[in-house]
């Protein structure tokens, strides 16, 4: 596989089944992480026993999902109507809460290939995956070998894919092997882990994606979930939110160049104090750090200024860095507007080479295969360009993780292609940068999320 393909933030090393992390990391944090798998794998059902057992749930939320007695705890994050009828997860669920030395905000994200594009969206923002896989579903081949399921493999490749840095395989319903009718496994749960567990290696090594860890889970009945059940499934490690509360988040860009992306245009009248009559380009600093007496430079203008004054979300004055609010007030009236970029001025030591062609990692997510000559809205910050796909180079079979020549890509596929922009854009690799390596293709027609690109 291609650099884009397999490199991440490698904030955890993979230590067996426990991990351990760098102190250095911030562990102090709230913690974004989402679940995700294949289809009833119990992604849901596991989000409702972490809220349950770690005391997140009043008595009246518990009684709105509870049947004859018994809580269907996937219920908690099944919060529209079709969900609960059809019992499916559709759109991403977001629930918060808090242990006593973390807060987390977890993202229940579909399971179904359709909605590939939601779990995509959750995984984007994501510090963490913890990715489930249902014993009771999993392929037995000749000689004792399994096969992962297609979705539980296209979902781990695109956390790997978003630089998502702690990805956690969670290994469900063992319990209900222990008197499941297969001969490889039943009375045997912790053989079936045991083999679970080399294929996932198996996997990851194959796929080159850097995993923190792999749990043995019961999500209905608890196990190793809030609190170890040491030695069930041959395994004594932590349980699955004690690793939760070590877990890093993905760290500020502050190493790369200035970049800032104007969402928001304030005007203040002379009089103001603040301002000095200038205006206030609002948004989130995007890379690097910004500060007073800085050179920058106005993408796509080509302008340059210096900025005057900077206030943070609560509009104290002082230097902002990268992941967090600012306003920014130039020395002088320059012509910027919500979509452009304020940027390390050219004449900077370090500062954005601009480009109009790119080659891109793509995650396709349209109903309609994606192929050559097709025209497409980009969206790159808060700034829209036109974008023309030039070529398809090649995509990906999940299955044998093996890229061969294509000349489409077929809907929830991964890929790589090379695409034209109308006018350029200040980027950077993926792997570099979330925020300036990636894209995402809207249909011109539809106004429909198509795919996402992931710069190389």
């Amino acid at each position: 596989m291609t650099t884009a393909t397999t490199s991440i933030a490698a904030h955890a090393q993979s230590t067996g089944a426990t991990g351990q992390f760098d102190s250095k990391n911030d562990t102090h944090s709230a913690l974004r992480f989402i679940t995700c798998g294949s289809v009833d794998d119990g992604k849901s059902t596991l989000i409702g026993r972490l809220l349950i057992d770690s005391r997140s749930v009043m008595l009246d939320q518990l009684a709105n999902v509870s049947k004859s007695g018994e809580a269907d705890l996937a219920l908690f994050t099944d919060g529209l109507s079709a969900e609960r009828e059809q019992g499916i997860t559709i759109d991403v669920a977001y629930r918060y809460f808090a242990t006593p030395t973390r807060k987390f905000i977890i993202g229940d994200a579909p399971g179904h290939e359709q909605y590939t594009r939601n779990m995509v969206t959750a995984a984007s923002s994501a510090h963490a995956a913890v990715v489930l896989v249902d014993a009771t579903k999993l392929k037995w081949a000749d000689a004792g070998a399994l096969e992962l399921l297609p979705q539980t493999r296209r979902h781990s490749l695109l956390v790997n894919l978003l630089r998502v840095p702690g990805i956690v395989f969670a290994v469900n319903k063992l319990d209900a092997l222990e008197s499941a009718d297969k001969p490889e496994t039943a009375g045997n749960a912790a053989r079936a882990f045991a083999k679970i567990s080399e294929a996932l290696h198996t996997f990851v090594q194959a796929a080159g994606i850097q995993m923190t860890a792999i749990i043995p889970i019961s999500a209905l009945k608890g196990n190793n979930v809030v609190e170890a059940t040491h030695g069930w499934c041959g395994y004594s490690g932590p349980s699955l939110l004690a690793l939760l509360e070590q877990m890093p988040v993905t760290p500020a860009e502050v190493d790369v160049p200035f970049a800032f992306p104007v969402q928001w245009v304030e005007k203040f009248s002379a009089s103001s104090d603040t301002s000095q009559g200038r205006r206030i380009f609002w948004g989130r600093v995007a890379t690097g750090t910004v500060q007073p007496g800085q050179t920058i430079s106005i993408l796509p203008s080509g302008k340059t200024a210096i900025v005057a004054q900077v206030l943070n979300h609560v509009r104290t004055p002082g230097d902002v860095g990268a992941g967090h609010s600012a306003g920014i007030i130039l020395d002088r009236e320059v012509d910027v507007s919500r979509g452009d970029w304020l940027l390390a001025s050219n004449d900077a030591p370090s500062h954005f080479d601009t480009t109009r062609e790119i080659k891109a990692t793509v995650a396709w997510m349209d109903d309609e295969p994606l192929v050559a000559g097709r025209v497409y809205w980009a969206l790159h910050g808060h700034r829209w360009i036109k974008a023309k796909v030039k070529r398809i180079v090649h995509s990906l079979d999940i299955n044998t993780l093996q890229e061969h020549d294509a000349t489409q890509i077929e809907p929830n596929a991964i890929g790589h292609i090379e695409v034209s922009l109308q006018e350029p854009i200040a980027a950077l690799p993926y792997s570099q940068s979330r925020v300036l390596g990636s894209l995402i293709l809207v249909d011109t027609a539809s106004h429909k999320t198509s795919g996402a690109l992931l710069l190389n």
